[in-house]
């Protein structure tokens, strides 16, 4: 067995105490394109009616990272210019964001014609992990292989709720142990247009495989996940702000007069809303529209 695969069944015990304080860490604190699709990245599949099923393993963190998982901020918006603002966003690094500021200043206007472009600007939340497919009846060839999965806030609260049960009598999973984690089943609904994952639920705790050697051939299959969050995967802020300043139609002086009233922004062409607000602290920040493929669609009108 190799020591590094060793080492990690060893340290199972003590994983859930380290990856629940990286989970405060990230719901405390406010915070890779692909010019392509990306065949690492697995996807459910849906039926006509919007709806699917599938099971699969969130797995540990990869060799050499210390967490199973790297959260990512973007934007996705069309401008009155009619060109598309389709960027990381830099509060993914802990970094100040034109977007982010410039979202604060229209917010802060109290004007609500502004509050509305807040919203239409605002921000989206995605996360990355490694996943095992136990069971894909849309393409069963993704069966028993590793993949990365991107999801949204909705699902890591079901993985958030696992190792941090409300109840007294509910003992604390670890949905990422390849021994003591739990398949989670997704169910997806079309609920009003949207992708809806509420019915999703983890099964029974138990081992992924019977097996440590197929377990180590797992492990060694996954995929690098801090690529996602390296500082070379973003746009400096200056070039953020250039494109943002050329999307929104803006000019040197706008920073100035954001109390102003804010230019109509074009209509968009049936976009889905799936984003949280950015640091306005507006009322809808919670209602978190659940669509993973929203980037990809943002990005097929920006290529019209």
């Amino acid at each position: 067995m190799d020591a590094n695969f060793a080492k990690l069944k060893n340290s199972s015990k003590q994983s859930l105490e380290k990856l629940s304080e990286e989970l405060a860490k990230v719901s405390n604190n406010a915070p890779q394109q692909q010019n392509g699709p990306d065949d690492r990245l697995w996807k459910p599949t849906v039926d006509k009616a919007g709806n699917g099923y599938a099971v699969i393993r969130f797995l540990p963190a990869p060799t050499n990272e210390d967490v199973p998982f790297v959260r990512v901020w973007d934007h996705g918006f069309q401008g009155p210019s009619g060109q598309w603002y389709i960027e990381k966003s830099l509060t993914t690094l802990g970094m100040k964001d034109p977007v982010s500021e410039y979202n604060t200043m229209l917010w802060n206007s109290g004007i609500e014609s502004n509050k509305d472009l807040v919203r239409k600007y605002k921000r989206r939340l995605s996360y990355y992990s490694n996943i095992y497919v136990v069971k894909d009846p849309g393409n069963p060839e993704n069966e028993g292989k590793v993949f990365l999965f991107k999801y949204g806030k909705k699902i890591f609260d079901k993985l958030n709720d696992l190792m941090n049960p409300e109840f007294e009598d509910e003992k604390p999973v670890n949905p990422f142990d390849l021994w003591t984690g739990a398949n989670f089943k997704l169910k997806i609904r079309n609920v009003e247009g949207y992708r809806n994952y509420d019915k999703s639920e983890f099964d029974t705790p138990a081992p992924l495989l019977d097996n440590d050697s197929e377990l180590e051939k797992v492990w060694k299959s996954e995929y690098p996940l801090q690529e996602f969050v390296d500082p070379s995967q973003f746009k400096s802020y200056d070039d953020l702000k250039v494109k943002l300043y050329r999307v929104l139609a803006l000019n040197e002086t706008s920073e100035q007069t954001a109390a102003a009233p804010a230019v109509k922004s074009a209509p968009a062409k049936n976009i889905p809303t799936t984003a949280v607000a950015d640091e306005a602290p507006w009322n809808g920040a919670d209602e978190v529209a659940e669509d993973d493929d929203a980037m990809s669609f943002f990005q097929k009108l920006a290529n019209e």
